[in-house]
């Protein structure tokens, strides 16, 4: 399986992040002709507040990000998983993975379990569970033959999950993310590499960079391929852009015969 990992810089004007995109989707798979692309967190939208973000969010499947990633995924004929948006759904609004074949169909969806409630070191707060609510549903998808598990950003904190993913049969194990320059600097690459080892699975981390909300905030960026040996196969410079990587899906059943700790759980 080839992937490619899309590096934005979203900010709070939706066509423009909408476009900027479509662009990187489609040099992606003009250059590097991968399998599937893989999109960071609030792609479309990254606002400064929660007013903001849900005025920005869409239902499914009739909003605007979810007709043009199916779309882009039709013509392209290739699957995007489609990093994350703000859904509402009734009165409800969450974070949401949306996956899409290439065929342009939905493959999944998923709503953030770990809401990122933190106030930072250099004092900036953040209340995700302000904007959104959480979702409750562990969620994997078949690609190629190949299971797929998904997470978003704060996600990668609670390795219990990637547990439940790694349970389930995933292989590959797909993080969008929006990680803030101040944790990203010292925790990023130790997580995203600490969950691909403990699962023994391939780690697909793809995060947003640089400033938002005005230059009040900061992304670290910094989005990898992991081997599930922990191995950074692939990675992002600074900035916005692409990166592309093979998994050979056979290191990971090698690596599992090798250390099999899957059979070894002796704690729920």
């Amino acid at each position: 399986m080839r992937v490619s990992l899309i590096q934005m810089n979203s900010q709070g004007d939706k066509a423009a992040n909408m476009a900027a995109a479509s662009a990187f989707v489609e040099n992606a798979v003009r250059t590097d002709k991968p399998d599937l692309v893989v999109l960071p967190e609030y792609w479309n939208f990254l606002g400064a507040t929660p007013v903001a973000m849900q005025a920005a969010a869409e239902t499914i499947p009739d909003g605007e990000s979810y007709r043009l990633m199916a779309d882009l995924a039709r013509r392209l004929k290739v699957a995007i998983h489609g990093g994350s948006i703000a859904e509402k759904d009734g009165n409800a609004f969450y974070n949401t993975t949306i996956v899409f074949g290439p065929d342009g169909g939905e493959l999944a969806r998923y709503r953030k379990i770990h809401l990122f409630d933190v106030e930072t070191a250099d004092g900036i707060v953040y209340r995700e569970s302000d904007s959104v609510a959480r979702g409750e549903e562990v969620v994997t998808y078949q690609l190629g033959g190949v299971t797929m598990g998904c997470a978003i950003c704060y996600d990668i904190r609670f390795p219990e999950l990637f547990r439940k993913l790694r349970d389930r049969g995933a292989d590959v194990i797909v993080l969008p993310a929006a990680f803030t320059l101040m944790t990203g600097k010292d925790h990023w690459e130790v997580l995203a590499r600490a969950r691909a080892i403990e699962t023994q699975t391939w780690m697909l981390a793809v995060g947003q960079t640089g400033t938002h909300a005005g230059g009040q905030k900061w992304c670290w960026g910094h989005s990898m391929a992991i081997d599930p040996w922990g191995h950074v196969a692939a990675q992002c410079s600074d900035g916005v852009g692409f990166t592309s990587a093979r998994l050979d899906l056979a290191y990971a059943a090698k690596v599992r015969a090798d250390i099999p700790v899957a059979t070894h759980h002796v704690l729920d």
